[in-house]
This record gives structure tokens, sequence and C-alpha cells, in this order.
């Protein structure tokens, strides 16, 4: 398979003395296909010997390298290449053609991959895989915890290290939860896939049959699981849920921000997917009556917009949302109506898990149990199937 020409521009060297904070003032710029990279050093000598080094690369035709941007003549030979250093590798050729829902599904399963291809006495660090989610996805350089890169070059298997034997071990243990229970069958099946395309994909590294073959014709096990269904007898009533959502205001500012967002949730019966992606556009505020909210975005990688679940759809909203989101807008001066509602005094996105606390800190204040923020679509069309909305209008 051919690939495809690159084009690679070298610009100058950035002086970047005069910032106070710049403890590598001296910054070498260049892009590749278009795509911008940068590296920094101490001294202006540093900087000019590795543009020139670049500058060489490209007169010579040196194809470089989409994980690390650097020429590919530079990395080391592949039995010797880590991993996760791999794992990015192939990740960064793939990308560009991958649907957004493929990329999130494909770098969890080797974030999970990655923490089992260790050393057999090494133990992950705590917060290595939820870590790996963001720092495998090309573009991703900036935001690298040099303390769990550190352990992962230490600790991680090479490709070299990838016999039968030890592929052996990790297809088994991708297999079984953090807990060692047995995962759905569907989803491990989907994470040794893309763990296998991975390795395979390191041709005179790895031998092409290193991944256990499976049977075909090999019976499936049952597995008692327990059922996630909600018990709609247990969800909060109206008046519940209205005081356990004034309960999420603290003295904390981003308790605010949650208050509407889980209003949204249940007033709206949206997603909480949906709910981070909701723009000032989408929102039609009267002065007096119902509202609307016009779904057409869910985040569906890392803070990346895509369609939603089931599609676009117009949702009426009560006037007591009308009123929350006006004042919401209002009080934040969110005029632009691309802008997204809800976001951070730094301009990111609200944490999930800091509103996923909020939330049940304000349950437990009015004498609920805890409830996923999910919960708040369920209750939602509970109320409305209990006040009289036909069934396929509720859906």
């Amino acid at each position: 398979m051919v690939r495809p020409m690159q084009t690679v521009k070298v610009f100058g060297v950035q002086d970047r003395r005069t910032t106070a904070q710049a403890k590598l003032p001296w910054v070498v710029r260049y892009a590749i296909d278009g795509r911008h990279r940068s590296k920094s050093f101490r001294t202006r000598a540093e900087a000019d010997r590795y543009r020139g080094s670049l500058l060489q690369a490209v007169q010579a035709g040196d194809r470089f390298d989409a994980a690390s941007g650097e020429p590919e003549s530079w990395q080391p030979a592949l039995r010797d290449v880590g991993v996760h250093d791999w794992a990015r590798r192939w990740l960064g050729e793939q990308w560009s053609e991958w649907q957004p829902r493929t990329r999130t599904s494909a770098t969890e399963a080797l974030a999970r991959f990655i923490t089992l291809a260790v050393e057999p006495a090494a133990k992950p660090p705590d917060g290595l895989r939820v870590y790996l989610y963001t720092a495998l996805a090309p573009g991703s350089e900036s935001g690298h915890d040099v303390r769990l890169e550190k352990w992962m070059s230490r600790h991680c298997l090479s490709l070299g290290d990838l016999d039968r034997d030890r592929v052996a071990i990790i297809d088994r243990k991708l297999a079984l939860k953090l807990d060692g229970s047995p995962m759905a069958a569907n989803t491990a099946n989907r994470i040794r896939i893309v763990a296998r395309a991975c390795v395979q994909a390191a041709v005179g590294a790895v031998p092409a049959d290193v991944w256990p073959q499976r049977s075909k014709t090999r019976s499936r096990r049952k597995v008692a699981r327990t059922k996630r269904s909600v018990d709609v007898r247990a969800l909060p009533g109206p008046s519940v849920m209205a005081a356990a959502i004034d309960a999420i205001v603290t003295h904390q500012p981003g308790s605010r921000a949650f208050r509407v967002m889980t209003a949204v949730a249940y007033y709206a019966g949206l997603r909480p997917s949906e709910v981070v992606m909701l723009r000032v556009g989408s929102t039609v505020l009267p002065a007096e009556g119902w509202g609307r909210l016009e779904v057409t975005e869910a985040d569906i990688s890392f803070d990346e917009p895509g369609e939603p679940k089931t599609g676009p759809r117009s949702v009426p909203i009560p006037p007591v949302l009308v009123t929350m989101l006006s004042e919401w807008i209002d009080q934040n001066e969110l005029t632009d109506p691309d802008g997204l509602l809800f976001r951070t005094r730094n301009d990111t996105r609200p944490s999930g898990s800091n509103w996923i606390r909020a939330w049940h800190r304000a349950l437990a204040s009015v004498g609920q149990k805890p409830l996923r923020v999910y919960n708040c679509r369920h209750a939602a069309a509970t109320t409305w199937l209990r006040a009289g909305m036909p069934l396929a209008e509720t859906a």
C-alpha cells in the first residue's frame, strides 16, 4: 500500500525569553500536512541544531511519524518500541480515517490493553487508565503527565516482548473487570479486536500468529450479571426532584452550573452528553410560557461534538426551566449564539465527576439515595407518563 505524500514545513526559531514562565524559551516550530508541531529548548544552539536536523530529514525525503512528529529514521528499532508508544503511533495513522465514536472505542480499548501489557511484577499506578483515555489521542502531547509517562517507559513491555505466552495472559485479563468478574462478551471481544489489530500492525516486530486463536464453535459462558434496569417506583417525584436540584447550590462557584445542568436533564429529559453540548442559540426562551430546546449535538468523544444518539430533536421545556436558563444566560452574559451554555471560569467543560458528587450530595440533603445523573432522564419520562402524555410522544 502506497502511503500519501507528506508536506513538511520547518519555520524559524521563536524566541520566548520575554515570557517569565518559559523555562525552555527557544521554540522550533514546524508543520506536517498542516498540523503544527513544536519543541522547546534551553539554548539557541540546541534549537538551531534540532531545526537543522529537521531540514536535513525533509531534504532527504524522510517520512515523519504521525505520533511522535519526528522523522521515522529517528525512531528506535521496532522491536524495542514500547507498547504504549506503538499504540500512539498506530492510532495516529488510523485517526483521520475513523469516525469519532470509533476513535473513542479504540482509545478506551488500547488504554485497557496498555495497563495489562506491563512487566509481571509491575502494578499500574492509580489513574493510569483514565489518563490514557485522553493521552493516547493524537495532539494530546501538551497534556502529558510526566510521572505516568516515565512509569510506562520503565514498566511497559516492548513489542519484542510480546510472545504467545505473554499475549495469552493479557488476552485472558482483557475479558475481566477491575474486580476480576467477567465483563460482557461483546465488550471483551471489541477490546480484543482493537488490541490485536494494533499488535499485528507491528509487522516484523511481532509474529503474525502471536495472538491466541479463538474457536468459533465454542459455547458461550453464561454469567450471572447484575441487572441495571431502573425501578421507576424508586425515582423521586417532581417536588423532591425540584428540592434536590435547588440543594445543589453551595459556596462553590461551579455548583450553580451543576444546578442548571441537572435541571435541563430533568425538565427537558436530556442525556448528560447532550446537556454539556447545548449552545446559546439552541434555546428558545420566551418571556412567558413554555420554551424549547433544539437538541442537535452531543458529546461523543472527549468534548467532541457529534449527532445525538437518537438524532436531532426539538424538546418543549416548562416555564420553570425557561426562567432558569434565562437567568443563567443573563448572569453569565452569554451573547454568542454558537457559544456553549456550560463552561467553567477557565473555559473548560464542567467535570463529570464533580457533577455527580454535587448531585449525590444534594440528594442526600433531601433524604434520597444516590441516583445517576442519567436517571434524571428516567424521572422526567416517568413524570410525563403519569401526567397523561402519550407513550409515543414521550419516547
